[in-house]
């Protein structure tokens, strides 16, 4: 900008200085030739006088061009010229206009244009005209002949316009740089630029709101994404990540540090094949393995009119979805199986008794009928049981429940079985909790029914009671350390020869388990193989 308003303040000097001179030189000629004019006619009125009276009787004498002309243009007598040489000179302007008006005046340039003839023209009282002249040199004749001066006039004027244009340029602008646009409007400058300067401030708040808005929008983005369990990535048409929150580098094992392509999070082919689908235009999904835990990712393709300029990746954590679903699988299949071995048995004595046996082999089919009968139907019932539980489908009351009580009066319905086995029932201390009656008596049931099932000759079992929790212990054959954390899942047998001999159905604990969750109880498990098993249930405070 300095250099903008150096050079037109400079040329704007010197043009104007060119200027000044060439009008000053015409003025000062155009006085001179006035001033001139005037004093030949001050000449020509003084010879014309002196010429009548006689006092002038040689014009040869006098240093002006004199010259007489009758009013017929024939000229009369002329000092520097010989008179026979000479023209009429009746068309002459000057002469025209001193018969015409007493005096006239001409102007004729030589013919090199270095010169010019200036001519006065007075008439005499005898009618004759006489006529003075001067020879005057032409303006660019005077300018060419003052080159020298004026160059030198014109360079010192140069430096001291260069001098001069280089402070005012920058006076002008220190002003404009001196500007605080942190505050526009607190600033002192030309009076022009306080509408510019309002303007600024204007524009600065809204860009500040704009900002701030941004930021908000932003800090809020980065608040939800990074409070996700999810992970969230954006990339572009390349695979280049943009963007995304620690979730997805914690879940896919990275640092973070320079991630460029995306596929160096993970080259696993599901992975590989998401993206790439994403990347050309289509919505896809697919589920990855990591370590223990089991990843759906799902991918969106984003568009700008109509062309793919990048994608939306979310990594969503399936494992207890999958886990549920290989549940589901294995409790069909065993449920299949389950159900499908005593109506077999049932089927097949059925069918051996509908071809005749005797009455003795009869009663035992039937004897083995009921027994499988029994069997499944208890199946079918702690499917049900568990069904309730999970589904929450029975609608369940809660009231004050004496374990004490409770634990007493399915003691006394284990008593045949536990006798079976001498196995002694030790009731340990009273507790209260406000629960679900019909739950909590399957819980103890089943924990105390599995603790007798496989317990050993003349074992005991103790139902240990206390304020908040409730621990069933036993000296049964305990469970292998590989195995225990399985026990809690639906049919599932560590022996599953000796759980069918004792006539398990694999569900008990599992049903213990659905039973706390109702209570929000937690459940804790110690075993020693060939030593013991405690099993306790911790209920929440009230």
């Amino acid at each position: 900008m300095i250099k903008k308003i150096f050079r037109a303040s400079f040329l704007t000097a010197l043009l104007t200085l060119a200027v000044s001179i060439f009008f000053v030189f015409g003025i000062l000629y155009q006085y001179f030739e006035g001033q001139l004019i005037d004093e030949l006619k001050s000449k020509a009125e003084y010879i014309s006088y002196a010429i009548e009276s006689g006092a002038l009787e040689k014009i040869n004498d006098v240093d002006e061009r004199i010259t007489i002309i009758a009013p017929d243009g024939t000229v009369i007598a002329d000092n520097k010229v010989n008179v026979a040489e000479m023209e009429n000179h009746l068309e002459r302007s000057e002469v025209k206009q001193a018969l015409e008006n007493g005096s006239g005046t001409s102007v004729r340039y030589s013919e090199t244009l270095t010169e010019k003839i200036i001519y006065y023209a007075v008439r005499m009282s005898d009618g004759n005209i006489m006529r003075v002249s001067a020879k005057h040199y032409t303006v660019m004749t005077i300018l060419l002949g003052l080159v020298q001066p004026i160059l030198v006039v014109l360079l010192t004027a140069a430096i001291l316009c260069f001098i001069l244009s280089s402070r005012v340029s920058k006076n002008i602008v220190k002003p404009i740089n001196s500007l605080d646009l942190d505050e526009p409007e607190n600033n002192e400058t030309y009076e022009e630029l306080a509408p510019l300067l309002k303007k600024i401030s204007r524009q600065k708040k809204v860009i500040g709101e704009q900002l701030q808005d941004a930021k908000r929008k932003q800090e809020e983005f980065r608040l939800i994404t990074e409070n996700m369990s999810e992970g969230f990535l954006v990339i572009d048409a390349e695979r280049n990540v943009l963007t995304h929150n620690s979730a997805a580098l914690k879940i896919l094992g990275n640092s973070g540090e320079n991630i460029s392509d995306i596929f160096e999070l993970n080259r696993e082919k599901p992975f590989r094949e998401t993206v790439e689908n994403a990347l050309s235009g289509e919505k896809a999904a697919g589920e990855i393995g990591l370590g223990e835990r089991i990843y759906s990712v799902i991918a969106n393709p984003v568009f700008e009119n109509k062309k793919i300029i990048g994608a939306v990746i979310i990594i969503l954590d399936v494992t207890e979805r999958a886990h549920r679903e290989q549940l589901r699988r294995e409790f069909t299949a065993n449920v299949s199986h389950e159900l499908k071995t005593p109506l077999t048995s049932i089927s097949g004595f059925a069918e051996m008794m509908m071809n005749g046996v005797s009455d003795d082999v009869a009663a035992d089919f039937s004897r083995s009928i009921y027994d499988e009968a029994q069997r499944l139907i208890a199946s079918v019932g702690d499917i049900i049981k568990l069904s309730e539980l999970e589904e929450n489908s029975a609608r369940f009351e809660r009231e004050t429940v004496d374990l004490r009580e409770l634990a007493e009066n399915i003691s006394k319905r284990l008593k045949f079985a536990a006798d079976d086995k001498n196995v002694t029932i030790t009731i340990i201390g009273n507790a209260q909790i406000n629960g679900v009656r019909k739950i909590l008596d399957e819980m103890i049931f089943n924990l105390c029914d599995n603790a007798i099932k496989y317990n050993k000759q003349n074992g005991t079992v103790e139902i240990i009671l206390e304020k908040d929790s409730l621990t069933v212990r036993d000296t049964g054959i305990g469970i292998p350390e590989s195995a225990q954390s399985r026990i809690f899942e639906r049919f599932y047998r560590v022996d599953k020869g000796r759980s069918r001999a004792v006539g398990g159905t694999g569900l008990g604990l599992a049903i213990v388990k659905h039973g706390a969750i109702c209570h929000n109880a937690e459940i804790r498990f110690k075993s020693e193989e060939n030593e013991c098993t405690e099993i306790s249930v911790v209920f929440p405070e009230p």
